[in-house]
């Protein structure tokens, strides 16, 4: 089994790991700020929800036209140029006397130049490490979102008990900036994977991973019962505003250990067998919040919840095995945005279901009707996933196009 030291290694995985924990230490510090900012000037969980997980929306529409340039550009400039976007819209945020929808508005610019790369780091993974050590090293990379998780919200938390959120706005803006120079200077100048016109690239290579009958059930898998759950996460703020960083923070220690022991200890026909199992774990826990519960009973059970997002990792493994390397940037940028959108439209739901329930403690009620809806769909998915082998990975008929206009490019350069 792949190691940790043998992927730690990898030079430029490394530098790559690196990039990931300042980004996403930017992240969760200008999440936490923008969501305590609503609630605090709105007092609407609705506003709160969206706020902290509604950008996606935004880069679901954008990415049927843009999310070709995952593959089109080059991986490091692609990189750089997202976290230059991150570093900006935080700065941005920290300006005066912003009107909430002001706010939405440069939430969204950001999201509008993410679709265009949100798939460039996990394709330009699979290209760093060799194939038998991509779900170690996914995990690994998963293990940066927990412990920035938890060591911005944590931290977050703490200073938000004696400073406004635009410091937290600038700590965002000054990581993001970190994270945009560490890639310039290590990680080496990789041509585009793919050749031709964003728009009909995107639009093309979308259709056929949607409608692959392959394909599709992943991604469902991966997008809807996780989207559900990130719902019951919106509502940690309106839940417990005391407390909301602490479970934030009890999450991102969940999915750390889940994305630890998956990745590194459980082999890969195990991690297959048990997609089904964590995806019912991360919806039970929830259950039991209409109950009048102590913080530390919320945190553990958030924690529990948590580990359940591990799922993703053998789902991941399998798109790996069923899309061509050709269109990769492409797929991946379809699963996060997707991931995301079914995030943001939970916190949609989930939101609505609060503000129809008056807010307060009776929040618990829509976080325990989102984990039911959770179950619901996870029961639905369960036979239409497909085996761990495909004939013929989705692409490849793009890859051979491909292939045919460099060969007769390179008869035209001689």
């Amino acid at each position: 089994m792949t190691t940790y030291r043998a992927i730690f290694g990898i030079r430029e995985f490394r530098v790559l790991f690196v990039v990931r924990l300042f980004a996403m230490l930017g992240v969760v510090a200008s999440g936490l700020a923008l969501g305590t900012v609503m609630y605090r000037e709105t007092r609407s969980p609705f506003l709160t929800a969206i706020s902290l997980f509604g950008g996606p929306l935004v880069q679901l529409v954008t990415a049927r036209y843009l999310l070709a340039s995952s593959d089109l550009l080059r991986p490091r400039t692609a990189v750089i140029f997202m976290a230059g976007i991150a570093a900006l819209t935080a700065t941005l945020q920290m300006l005066p006397d912003l009107t909430w929808w002001m706010r939405f508005l440069i939430l969204a610019g950001g999201y509008v130049a993410l679709a265009a790369t949100s798939g460039t780091v996990v394709a330009l993974l699979s290209d760093i490490v060799p194939k038998d050590a991509y779900v170690l090293a996914r995990a690994t990379m998963n293990i940066t979102v927990g412990g920035m998780q938890i060591v911005g919200n944590a931290t977050g938390a703490l200073l938000l008990a004696v400073v406004s959120p635009t410091w937290l706005f600038g700590l965002a803006a000054l990581v993001s900036a970190t994270a945009g120079i560490a890639a310039r200077i290590g990680l080496a100048d990789r041509p585009p994977r793919a050749e031709g016109k964003v728009v009909e690239r995107s639009r093309r290579i979308n259709r056929e991973l949607l409608t692959s009958p392959v394909v599709r059930p992943l991604y469902l898998m991966m997008w809807v019962p996780n989207g559900l759950v990130v719902g019951c996460e919106a509502l940690f703020i309106p839940y417990s505003t005391g407390h909301a960083g602490y479970l934030l923070a009890a999450g991102a220690v969940g999915m750390l250990l889940g994305d630890i022991v998956m990745g590194r200890f459980v082999p890969e026909g195990l991690r297959d067998r048990l997609i089904v199992p964590l995806r019912v774990l991360l919806a039970v826990p929830f259950l039991a919040f209409p109950l009048s519960l102590s913080a530390p009973v919320e945190a553990t059970l958030v924690g529990v919840s948590a580990f359940g997002f591990s799922a993703s990792l053998p789902l991941q493994e399998r798109l790996v095995r069923h899309t061509h390397e050709s269109v990769r940037g492409q797929a991946f940028g379809l699963s996060g945005t997707g991931v995301m959108a079914g995030q943001a439209l939970g916190a949609l739901l989930a939101g609505g279901i609060a503000q129809w329930f008056g807010g307060g403690r009776s929040v618990g009620w829509a976080m325990a009707m989102m984990a039911v809806l959770s179950l619901l769909v996870t029961a639905l998915l369960r036979d239409a996933l497909p085996g761990r082998a495909a004939e013929s990975p989705v692409g490849s008929g793009c890859r051979q196009s491909v292939e045919r206009r460099g060969g007769a490019q390179g008869q035209d350069s001689r």
